[in-house]
């Protein structure tokens, strides 16, 4: 294995954690950044029995210079930095008439302006490697509800910010792609389908399968799929 660093955002569960244990196999290095110390702990773990040296940053990337000082932080330990997965990003749910200013504001800082700012900090060393980013978005950018207001707008501008990039990363050398999950099971997908059951009179296996058939999918996506999408996007052969 060549001595190539990741770095994976949202990395203490589903599809951040996902992630950072599936690039394990492909890169010497995983950086893990998540607010939660405990739970980021138990994903380095597994990063490391997946083959790579875990490194841990517990910050809370809707702070401005949180970006900045995990980015620092890791040229310092490895100089070099080979791909940025951005996935941490769970916006508020909620009516659009009914989301608050901050609502709005928490969810654009952690989701958007997150993988904006680290984005831009690891530009440089992005460019010395040939590198790669993958932004996470979702499906809901192209099939926006009122009930889920700030998540399509959010994804859809983070699918615009990707594309911005992606121009930029022509003349640089850098490959910048969005990924749009649709249906993943995670535990935060299970605590959503949970409270629409508890309402509802429903058990959670009776809801799981009424959502399915309500927005026509065969099966749920699993955090691996996406992470399998990812570690594709940072392979050479998707150069």
């Amino acid at each position: 294995m060549m001595d190539r660093v990741a770095i994976v955002t949202g990395a203490s569960r589903g599809v951040g954690c996902a992630t950072a244990i599936r690039l394990a196999r492909d890169f010497s290095t995983v950086v893990l950044v998540a607010r939660t110390q405990e739970t980021l702990i138990e994903s380095g773990d597994a990063v490391r029995c997946a083959g790579a040296e875990p490194l841990l940053f517990a910050r809370d990337l809707r702070e401005p210079d949180a970006a900045g000082a995990i980015v620092a932080a890791t040229q310092e330990a490895f100089g070099r930095i080979d791909a940025v997965a951005c996935i941490a990003g769970a916006v508020a749910q909620g009516d659009l008439f009914t989301l608050t200013d901050e609502q709005w504001d928490d969810g654009l800082a952690l989701k958007f302006h997150s993988a904006r700012r680290l984005t831009l900090a690891a530009w440089g060393a992005l460019k010395s490697s040939h590198g790669s980013v993958a932004i996470t978005s979702g499906t809901s950018a192209y099939t926006p509800k009122a009930s889920l207001a700030a998540v399509g707008t959010i994804n859809a501008a983070i699918l615009a910010l990707a594309k911005a990039f992606a121009d930029r990363g022509v003349k640089d050398g850098v490959q910048v792609n969005t990924i749009l999950p649709g249906s993943v099971i995670t535990d935060r997908r299970k605590t959503m389908l949970q409270g629409y059951a508890d309402t509802h009179g429903l058990s959670l296996v009776a809801e799981i399968d009424r959502f399915a058939a309500e927005v026509g999918i065969a099966r749920y996506g699993q955090p691996e799929d996406i992470a399998n999408a990812v570690a594709f996007l940072f392979a050479p052969d998707s150069q």
